[in-house]
């Protein structure tokens, strides 16, 4: 009997021995940081339309963005920095905090001046952490003088930089596809940078002159989007749109685009946005900015838990709204407005303070109530879900201070592999612990 119960033991011993093993050897590179290491998923990328709704795929698998603005920029910089030319590469100190946050995707609003340098930036981040980067363009929004969609040479100069982009990047298995614009409309559904033409300016109705001026908008994105599918069919068009309020029209003159890059604003929901989109442009929707700041203007200071709490309400509305939701199935995800605070965004023509972390806010937005009653309180600088600490560098590198939306964000986004690391050191040491007594107990029998 004793004999056989030694036998038994040993044998116990080895098994634990063994799965004790495999379990540390499994867990090797999720002890390392590496939890979630698949392939970068690769090949064309496609917008499909199945029973239920949209959906985005790369080389034919599903994907859904879990997106963030990129535009990392030190204290004491300011619009005008390069981050391309970094010689720090900011991205690969953030690569890896993007990597845990569940990050699949950064949104860059233009490429850098040095192709070679994007082309570095997109390669590291995709190569390294399997995050695609979507490419955009301003389509001279923000030039002087006024942007004039109306104006044949104006169309042709921005055409002409849009295609340069993608024959640019087109080939690079980082890119997951071309934005066109951001809030391009507001300059007809807002009056901001507006541009007319006499002809428009004849008409009598505002609201005409508002839809002219958004016809002409509209075809020259087709006209894009077609010409970009000529080029590069194997990457998908998205229009950058602030809201909704002149959709209908662009919806028999845009059958190229693929995508709407949706713009919104309105604090803890995104309201009747995606059936309004289904029934006034019938495409489906990623949203190239959502989300809150991290400012209380009432209490002048900090507020980590309500940016975390819209963000998070927001990105639920995201996933009802996926074809495997019980929405109206157009929803393919997202980009979080932003990654990291820009201290200069507030006063971006005073240098002195860039390097001051400036909590007065620029705008009022009702929709986020927790600090309406201030009146004007959106807090430019304090959007990021990731703080920066300049007076605690590491390694040299200005510090990351994830926030309690990063967090939020990462329980929504990061695979669950990166949290079984915990499962597998546990498994291990319970294992070893195992073995040990049953060594023992076989030496003592």
């Amino acid at each position: 009997m004793a004999k056989n119960r030694k036998r038994l033991y040993k044998i116990l011993f080895w098994l634990s021995l063994v799965l004790c093993l495999a379990s540390i050897i499994a867990a090797v590179p999720y002890l390392k940081g590496l939890a979630y290491s698949p392939k970068p998923l690769k090949g064309p990328v496609k917008v499909e339309k199945g029973m239920a709704g949209w959906y985005l795929t790369v080389g034919g698998k599903p994907f859904l963005v879990h997106g963030v603005c990129y535009g990392y920029t030190p204290a004491g910089k300011g619009s005008k920095y390069d981050i391309f030319s970094d010689a720090q590469k900011p991205w690969m100190t953030d690569g890896p905090l993007m990597k845990q946050m569940g990050v699949n995707a950064i949104r860059l609003y233009r490429p850098g001046p040095d192709t070679e340098n994007t082309r570095t930036l997109i390669r590291d981040l995709y190569n390294n952490f399997g995050i695609k980067t979507a490419l955009g363009h301003y389509l001279g929004y923000w030039d002087w003088p006024l942007p004039d969609y109306a104006n044949p040479i104006f169309r042709e100069n921005v055409k002409s930089e849009v295609l340069d982009m993608v024959r640019a990047y087109k080939d690079e298995d980082g890119v997951l596809f071309w934005i066109l614009g951001n809030e391009n409309n507001y300059a007809f559904d807002r009056g901001e940078r507006d541009w007319s033409t006499p002809e428009i300016d004849a008409i009598a109705s505002p609201v005409e002159q508002r839809r002219a001026k958004a016809k002409i908008y509209y075809t020259f994105i087709n006209d894009l989007a077609k010409a970009i599918k000529d080029i590069d069919p194997n990457h998908p068009v998205v229009m950058g749109n602030g809201e909704l309020a002149s959709i209908d029209v662009a919806k028999e003159l845009c059958p190229d685009v693929d995508i709407l890059g949706g713009i919104v604003y309105q604090g803890k929901s995104f309201g009747t946005f995606f059936d309004k989109l289904n029934r006034n442009f019938g495409k489906p929707n990623v949203f190239i900015e959502f989300g809150a700041d991290a400012y209380d203007s009432v209490w002048q200071q900090e507020n980590q838990g309500w940016q975390a709490f819209f963000i998070k309400l927001l990105w639920l509305e995201i996933v009802k709204n996926m074809a495997s939701g019980d929405g109206s199935g157009n929803s393919l995800g997202g980009f979080v407005f932003e990654w990291s605070d820009e201290w200069w965004k507030h006063n971006p023509d005073s240098e002195a303070r860039w390097g001051s972390h400036d909590p007065e806010a620029g705008w009022a937005n009702p929709a986020y109530y927790y600090d309406s009653k201030a009146g004007s309180n959106m807090s430019e600088e304090w959007w990021g879900v990731v703080g920066i600490d300049p007076k605690h560098p590491k390694d040299g590198v200005i510090k990351r201070v994830p926030r309690k939306a990063y967090y939020i964000l990462k329980s929504c986004w990061a695979p669950k592999k990166y949290e079984d690391r915990k499962i597998f050191v546990i498994s291990a040491a319970v294992l070893l612990a195992l073995a040990g007594f049953f060594a023992v107990s076989g030496r003592k029998k």
